[in-house]
C-alpha cells in the first residue's frame, strides 16, 4: 500500500510535481502523474504544492476509531510540534480534547526525544564517528539511504523519537496497548509501517489536519475545553526538536563538552547540497541536524493549511517551552534505542548514447544548440529529461518548448495551405500579421507586408466600421475590385491586441459559376419560349385549316342532302 500518492487530475502541461521533486520520484504516465514508491522519500512536498490538490494519503482514521471503539487501551503520543499548530488558549486544552476521542493517555513525544537526546550525547561523548548525521527525521533518512548511501556510516545509529516514545509506552503499558502518533509529518506513516526494522513501535498514525476534522465532526470546540496535564513527565529542552535547530540546543543543554561542530540545515536542497560536500569528503569532526522540512518540523506538510509563517510557527512554540534544561523522571533504560541503516540504492537503467540520441531526437533535440534545458517539464536538462522517458519516468510530450513549437508548426501549415486570405489589422489600420495566399494576392513579401497599411491595397470601411463597434462582420459578400475577386468578407475584434482578424473567403469561382447557370439556365428558358411559341403558331395553323376543311364539308353534305330530298319528291 502506497502511503502517498496522486489521485487522477488534469496533469496536461504542469509538472509542477516533478519540478519541486528533489530526488524525481514522480512518473508521468499518459498525462498523469505517479509516485514512485522506491524512489520516493515521502517529504510531501509533491502534495503541498499540486495545484489540482490531487493528494491521496492512506489514513488510518479507521483503524484508530477501531481501537476506541472496541475498549483497547490506546494511548497517543503527539508531537510538540503542536504548540505552534493547533489553535487553543491553553496546551492542557488539547490533552482534554483528545481525551474526549476516547483515548487513554496523553503523551508528547517530546518524551521519546529525551531518550535520543540521551544517544546523541554518548556519540558525541564517545567521539569514534567522522562525522554524525542525526537520524530524527524519516525523509532525510530515505534520502540518504537512496541517494548517497556512501554516507550511510555517518548516520547516528538511533531510532527516531516517534519510535523510541513508541517503544517507551509499550515498555509501561504493556506490549498490548496501542500507540497513535499525532504529527504534522507524511514520513512517519511510512517509518511507522514500512520500515521492518522498527515496526511494532507505533501502531497507527494520525495528522493534525486529521484530528481537526474528527474534532468537528465530534463537535469538541479545544478552546472550551479544560486544561489537563500531559501524562508524562515534563520534557522540558527536548520539546524544541521541531523547531530548526532544536536537537542541538537540547543535546547542547548537557554541560559535558564534546570535540563535534554543531550545524543544523533545513529544507532538501539545502541538506542536499550539504550531503554532496560530505561525499567530497571535504567536512570533518561534524554533528549535522537535518531537516526536509524548512524551519523543521513545524511546517510539516500536514500542518501547511493552517498558513501559518515559519516565524510564527517558531515563534509560537519557542515561546511555550520555558525549560531549557534536562528533563527528569523519564526512564528509557528499558527501551532499545539503536537502529542500524544500510544501502537502499535506487539503480535505473542508463540509455546508451545511441538510444539517448533517438529520444533526444524525438523530442526534436537534432543539435546541441536545440537542448534548451529550460526545466519546463521538471528537469535540468533535456538529456536529464531523456533519461527520464528512457526509464519509463516521463513522457516525450512533456518537453513544452517542443510541444508549442509543434502547435506553431501546425499553426503555420494551416495558415499557409488555407486559400483564404487571413489578416491581422491594428487600430492603426497597419498589417500586423498575414499568410502566404493574403501575401500572394498582395503582391508583396512578408517583411513588405508589415511595413504597410491596409487601405493601400483594399477598401476599409468594414474594417473601420468593427474596430470602431468591436460588433464582428460574418461572412458578407463583397467585390474587392483591387484584388478582381468576390469575396466573403468576416472580421472579429481581438480585445487583447486591440485589432482585427480579416478573413476574405474568396468566392470568385463559384460566383463565376453561378453566373454561368443562371445564363444557362436564361437560354433554356428562351428555347423552351420558342418552342411553345411555334408549338402555338402551329396549333392554331391546323385548327385553321381544320376550320375551313369543316365548313366546306358542312356545304357540300347539305348540298347532297338537299339534292336527295328534291328527288323524292318528284
Amino acid at each position: 500500500m502506497k502511503v502517498i500518492d496522486f489521485k487522477d487530475a488534469s496533469c496536461k502541461h504542469c509538472y509542477k510535481c516533478v519540478r519541486y521533486c528533489e530526488v524525481k520520484a514522480i512518473s508521468v504516465q499518459n498525462e498523469q502523474a505517479h509516485i514512485m514508491e522506491d524512489h520516493c522519500i515521502h517529504c510531501g512536498q509533491c502534495l503541498e504544492i499540486c495545484p489540482q490538490n490531487a493528494k491521496t494519503f492512506a489514513s488510518d482514521m479507521g483503524r484508530v476509531k477501531g481501537y476506541l471503539k472496541q475498549g483497547i487501551k490506546t494511548v497517543i503520543s503527539i508531537a510538540p510540534s503542536y504548540l505552534s499548530v493547533l489553535d487553543f488558549d491553553k496546551p492542557g486544552q488539547v490533552v482534554d480534547a483528545l481525551l474526549k476521542l476516547g483515548f487513554s493517555e496523553v503523551r508528547e513525544t517530546a518524551e521519546g526525544a529525551a531518550l535520543v537526546t540521551a544517544q546523541y550525547r554518548k556519540l558525541l561523548r564517545e567521539g569514534r564517528m567522522k562525522n554524525i548525521i542525526s537520524t530524527c527525521c524519516p525523509s532525510i533518512n530515505d534520502l540518504i539511504e537512496k541517494y548517497y548511501p556512501s554516507l550511510v556510516p555517518m548516520m547516528a545509529p538511533v531510532v527516531s523519537p516517534m519510535i523510541a516514545h513508541g517503544r517507551l509506552i509499550k515498555s509501561i503499558y504493556g506490549p498490548d496497548v496501542k500507540v497513535v502518533f499525532l504529527g504534522p509529518c507524511i514520513a512517519k506513516k511510512e517509518e511507522a509501517i514500512g520500515d521492518e526494522r522498527v515496526m511494532g513501535a507505533v501502531n497507527a498514525i494520525l495528522t493534525f489536519e486529521e484530528i481537526i476534522k474528527w474534532w468537528k465532526a465530534e463537535g469538541i470546540d479545544v478552546r472550551k475545553c479544560e486544561e489537563k496535564p500531559m501524562a508524562n513527565p515534563d520534557p522540558k529542552v527536548n520539546q524544541l526538536y521541531p523547531s530548526s535547530g532544536g536537537i542541538i540546543t537540547s543535546v547542547l543543554a548537557d554541560s559535558k563538552e564534546d570535540r563535534y561542530y554543531k550545524i543544523h540545515a533545513d529544507g532538501i536542497k539545502t541538506c542536499m547540497e550539504l550531503l554532496d560536500e560530505l561525499v567530497r569528503g571535504d567536512v570533518e569532526g561534524c554533528f549535522f541536524e537535518l531537516n526536509v522540512c524548512k524551519s523543521g518540523c513545524v511546517k510539516g506538510p500536514a500542518s501547511n493549511r493552517w498558513q501559518r509563517t515559519m516565524l510564527k510557527a517558531r515563534r509560537d512554540l519557542e515561546g511555550r517551552v520555558l525549560h531549557r534544561e534536562d528533563p527528569e523522571g523519564i526512564d528509557g533504560s528499558m527501551v532499545s534505542m539503536e537502529k542500524q541503516f544500510k544501502d537502499r540504492s535506487v539503480h535505473d537503467k542508463k540509455p546508451s548514447e545511441a538510444e539517448m540520441t533517438e529520444i533526444l531526437q524525438a523530442m526534436g533535440k537534432y543539435t546541441r544548440a536545440d537542448e534548451l534545458n529550460c526545466g519546463a517539464c521538471g528537469y535540468a536538462t533535456c538529456r536529464s529529461k531523456a533519461e527520464a522517458v528512457f526509464q519509463g519516468k516521463a513522457e516525450v510530450g512533456m518537453c513544452l518548448p517542443y510541444a508549442i513549437a509543434q502547435a506553431e508548426s501546425m499553426s503555420n501549415v494551416v495558415m499557409d495551405v488555407t486559400p483564404n486570405i487571413i489578416l491581422i489589422v491594428d487600430n492603426e489600420l497597419r498589417i500586423r500579421e498575414c499568410n502566404k495566399r493574403a501575401l500572394n494576392k498582395l503582391g508583396v513579401s512578408r517583411e513588405e507586408a508589415l511595413e504597410r497599411y491596409i487601405f493601400e491595397f483594399i477598401e476599409v470601411e468594414d474594417i473601420e466600421e468593427v474596430l470602431s463597434t468591436r460588433e464582428p462582420i460574418l461572412r458578407k459578400k463583397i467585390q474587392m475590385e483591387t484584388l478582381d475577386m468576390v469575396a466573403k468578407e468576416s472580421i472579429i475584434y481581438i480585445d487583447s491586441l486591440d485589432s482585427v482578424l480579416v478573413l476574405y473567403q474568396d468566392i470568385s469561382k463559384e460566383e463565376k459559376a453561378k453566373e454561368q447557370h443562371l445564363n444557362l439556365k436564361m437560354e433554356t428558358v428562351e428555347i423552351a419560349q420558342r418552342v411553345i411559341d411555334k408549338q402555338m403558331m402551329v396549333a392554331q395553323e391546323i385548327a385553321g385549316l381544320l376550320g375551313e376543311t369543316t365548313a366546306e364539308t358542312k356545304v357540300t353534305l347539305s348540298k347532297l342532302r338537299d339534292s336527295i330530298l328534291d328527288d323524292g319528291d318528284n
